[in-house]
């Protein structure tokens, strides 16, 4: 009987753990950005929700940009993200 409730509250214990884990390996794939996946062209700093960096095992490096009505990725180096940056920094720096 001790046995039996031992290995249930080990099993209790241990799924909220290998849930996460498992969710976290998830996550970290779908956020890569593959050459297909990139726009181009500036979008409009109106319609940028949030935007964060690929996890650093993705192979290019990107920007994954949360839009109204879907995500982008987005070249980090493009010149007019860096400006969007830029004036997005210097808002919040005066505030």
């Amino acid at each position: 009987m001790k046995i039996c409730s031992l290995a249930l509250l080990t099993l209790l214990l241990a799924a909220p753990w290998t849930g996460s884990q498992g969710m976290s390996l998830r996550r970290s794939h779908s956020v890569c950005c593959h050459k297909d996946m990139f726009i181009w062209r500036k979008i409009p700093a109106h319609k940028i929700k949030s935007y964060r960096d690929t996890a650093s095992l993705c192979s290019r490096k990107a920007v994954i940009v949360e839009l109204q009505k879907g995500t982008v990725c987005v070249d980090p180096k493009a010149s007019w993200f860096q400006k969007y940056l830029k004036e997005k920094k210097s808002i919040s720096t005066s505030t």
